[in-house]
């Protein structure tokens, strides 16, 4: 079936599933099996001696796997722009492969966290191996680099600062960053939502929320987001989901909202300087009018990066908002491509 309901791929998308042994047992009841798509260039059958560089894709917040495929008015979904870009010669062809790390609580900021699972771990050291072991991939670092929007843009900032012994390269759109632009004003918002609708409790949100079509109401958003990414960065030891604001006023817990900031890719580039000093590839990028005010975060990380001597950024401020910029996630991967290859 032709356009705009389908297009044939010139590669292929290949589908696993995954049992994560990392992801049993997570606090929040999670499958432990994930769905894993690899897209697979033109040519890759045909050439048995040939390896390939890898990107790797994860999801902004509420995303799951399925969601890639999902079609939007005049615009090919993105494993069809995958394909398109590859088909016509338009970057180094290599294996690009999309990564699941859903939550009950809407996505897990792909870090390890006692209130939500070992989410890093299961991308590091199950998926990377899975691939590696069933395709033909270039294994050293320097051949392989991960890409993402939004929470996926921070993910892929922070994973090769993590593990620089598995990823040389990244690519960020409105990625997650400099916090007290991005995250404070949906505090307030969410305190104020909390004491009007249910009186300061995040468990009477929840309660509700389960009770109802999901989203429905115009704070959802925000309320999901902010709680699932404390899970994330301020859970306690035995998963106890910890606030870094009062839900009563909105002001900041200066301990909680300090472990917050250690996550802020800002303030881990200096941390992690070596990492990314050996890396071969960096794509930041962000709407002038993005809602989070990530434009802001990307130019702070851009700063950041110069100050402990990595210039060679592609670095790039457009005409957007958040929403709406997978015409962006192409160009990216062209970039990686090359710089992989």
């Amino acid at each position: 079936m032709p356009l705009p309901y389908s297009a044939d791929l010139v590669g292929r998308i290949d589908h696993h599933l995954v049992t994560s042994r990392l992801l049993r047992d997570n606090p929040l009841g999670d499958p432990a099996e994930r769905p894993l798509e690899v897209y697979v260039p033109p040519g890759y059958d045909d050439e048995r001696d040939r390896r390939y560089p890898s990107v790797y894709v994860l999801q902004g917040y509420t995303g799951m796997l399925p969601m890639w495929h999902n079609r939007s008015p005049f615009r090919p979904t993105f494993p069809e722009a995958v394909d398109h870009l590859f088909a016509t010669g338009g970057a180094p062809p290599c294996l690009v492969v999309f990564v699941d790390a859903w939550t009950a609580y809407g996505g897990s900021q792909f870090v390890d966290s006692p209130g939500t699972g070992r989410y890093h771990s299961y991308f590091c050291d199950e998926i990377v191996p899975f691939v590696d072991a069933h395709y033909r991939t270039l294994v050293a670092p320097e051949h392989r680099g991960v890409t993402g929007k939004s929470s996926g843009g921070f993910g892929a900032m922070i994973t090769p600062m993590l593990r620089p012994d598995l990823f040389g390269g990244l690519a960020s759109h409105a990625g997650d960053s400099l916090y007290e632009a991005s995250y404070v004003e949906g505090f307030a918002k969410a305190a104020r939502s909390l004491r009007d609708h249910y009186d300061s409790s995040y468990e009477r949100f929840w309660e509700d929320f389960r009770s109802r079509p999901p989203m429905s109401k115009p704070d959802d958003g925000n309320l999901v987001m902010i709680y699932g990414c404390a899970a994330a960065f301020s859970a306690d030891d035995d998963g106890t989901v910890l606030l870094p604001f009062d839900v009563g006023t909105g002001r900041l817990i200066d301990d909680l909202w300090a472990g917050w900031l250690t996550w802020d890719p800002v303030r881990m580039v200096p941390r992690y300087a070596d990492a990314l000093r050996g890396l071969q590839a960096i794509w930041l990028d962000a709407g002038t009018h993005d809602e989070w005010y990530l434009d802001l975060g990307a130019e702070a990380v851009r700063r950041e990066l110069a100050a402990i001597g990595v210039e060679d950024v592609r670095f790039e401020l457009y005409d957007a908002g958040h929403g709406g910029i997978d015409y962006r996630y192409p160009l990216s991967l062209a970039y990686l491509a090359e710089r992989l290859s």
